[in-house]
Order: C-alpha cells, then structure tokens, then sequence
C-alpha cells in the first residue's frame, strides 16, 4: 500500500510540473495557429485572443500568390531521395566496415568520426566552390548531393545497432553459400529495419524544415523548398502576419502528421537497439 501511495504521489507530482510545462510548449503553436484565422486587425489588437469568427482569407492569399504546391513538390521530391541515399550509403557502410574489420577500416571508421564532428559552415565556403565547377549549384540534384553528407550520421547510427546483431546467422548464411551483397540485402538489412526507420525520420525531420542549406545554394524561386518561401513571404507580405503564420502552418502540418504517424517507430527502434545491447 505504501508504494502504491508513493507512484500516486509521484504521478501527482509529475503532473503538476509537466502540464504547465506543456502549456508553455505548446504556446507558440497555439499563437501561429489562432492567428491564420485572424485579420490583420485583429492579430494587432489581440495576438493571443480567439477569433470573433473565423477568417480563411489569409489561406485563399496564400495559395493564389505562393507557388505552394511546386515549393512542396521540391522539398518532398529533395527530401526522399536525400533520405534514401544516406540511409542505404551509411547502412553499407556499417556493412563493409563491420563485416572486414582491417586495419585500413578500423582507420577510415575513425576518419568518418572525424568528419562526423566537423561543423558544416567550416566546410561551406570550399564546398561551394567545388559545385559551382560542377554545375551543381542552383539545382536540386545539387542540394540532394549535399545533403547525402548526412550518410556520416546515419553511419554513425546504424553501425551502433548493426554490432548487436547476432553473428552466428550471418555465419549460417556463409556456410551456405552466400556471398556478401545477398548476406547484406536478404539477412541484415531486415533485421536492421527498426534502427532504419529511425534514423530516416530523424533525417526527414532535418531535411523537411532545414533552411540554411537550400539557402545558400538555391536561388531560382521555381526551385525553392518550402521553408524558403516561408522566409521570403517576410518581404512579399511584409506585414500581413496572418499570411506569413498560414505559410508556416501549411510547412508544419506534414511534419506533425508525419512525426505523429512514425513515433512508435522511432521508440521501437531505440528501444529494441536498448534491449539488444
């Protein structure tokens, strides 16, 4: 009795600093969300007050002057091919690194480490260079070329679950007759389907409200991802709020299904990566 009067005290306990936590989490997506329903007027006089009645203007401004739909064809189109090509290069990598353990390996492995922990600006400046001599600047292609650099991180990721597998099937499928890409595509890449997902929502996440990168190499606004045309609608509204807000909401929404749909992925995933270790 006495310990279940300590779990009901400490779930008291949690929820009296975890709701108010919560409350001032979940205040700036009520502010942007309230005032897309809102005139210009009324965001001004009461930026955190409901609406009177609901006003859908801002949405109907917004699709008629943004090109909304190909900005959002740019962003999915960069961020699914960007995401598959680093989570197959750092799962191929934790492979061929995992399965030949060579010296050479063991060395690159820590070179890849290095890399991991350099910061992306250090490199921007050379980078840069470099896809303006291949014509790769101003290019969606180009964009996901840079964005497969984040196959260090899936590496990094994957080859931590990877090790937990057990051997003694991969040793199986050898005696067999297997050789490595049948081993790779048959055996392992199923049973490292969990450390998979999460590391390509982690990565969808990043790429789906990333605004630095498509930045500095985008400049033809028929190419730009949606979280670009939420920063130049600053300067084509200039101060309609209601417009910008709208925007934002329409970039965030597939995000927050998105992270809503996957979320017992992601835990399944660190969770069984946990248990297995």
């Amino acid at each position: 009795m006495a310990v279940l009067t300590w779990l009901r005290r400490r779930g008291w306990t949690t929820s009296a600093y975890m709701l108010p936590l919560s409350a001032v989490m979940a205040l700036p997506f009520y502010y942007v969300l309230v005032n897309t329903l809102k005139t210009q007027e009324q965001t001004a006089a009461s930026p955190l007050g409901l609406p009177t009645s609901p006003d859908f203007s801002s949405y109907r401004r917004v699709l008629d002057q943004v090109p909304v739909a190909a900005a959002f064809a740019n962003t999915a189109y960069v961020t699914v091919v960007s995401v598959a090509l680093m989570v197959l290069i750092g799962a191929m990598a934790a492979y061929a690194l995992m399965m030949r353990p060579t010296r050479f390996n063991k060395r690159f492995g820590k070179l890849l480490l290095i890399a991991f922990v350099i910061p992306t600006q250090s490199t921007l400046i050379p980078v840069y260079q470099l896809f303006v001599h291949l014509g790769l600047v101003d290019s969606l292609n180009g964009l996901v070329l840079v964005y497969s650099a984040g196959s260090i991180f899936c590496w990094f990721i994957i080859q931590g679950y990877m090790a937990t597998l057990p051997f003694e099937i991969i040793e199986a499928a050898r005696i067999d007759g297997c050789g490595p890409w049948k081993i790779f595509w048959r055996i392992v890449l199923p049973l490292i389907r969990p450390i998979l997902v999460t590391v390509a929502v982690f990565q969808t996440m990043w790429i789906w409200n990333d605004f630095f990168t498509p930045n500095v190499y985008l400049s033809d606004p028929a190419k730009s991802t949606i979280v670009l045309e939420v920063y130049t609608s600053v300067g084509q509204f200039q101060v309609d709020w209601p417009a910008f807000l709208t925007l934002s909401v329409m970039a965030l929404v597939p995000m927050v299904v998105f992270f809503l749909a996957v979320q017992r992925h992601i835990m399944s995933g660190l969770l069984s990566g946990a248990v297995k270790g």
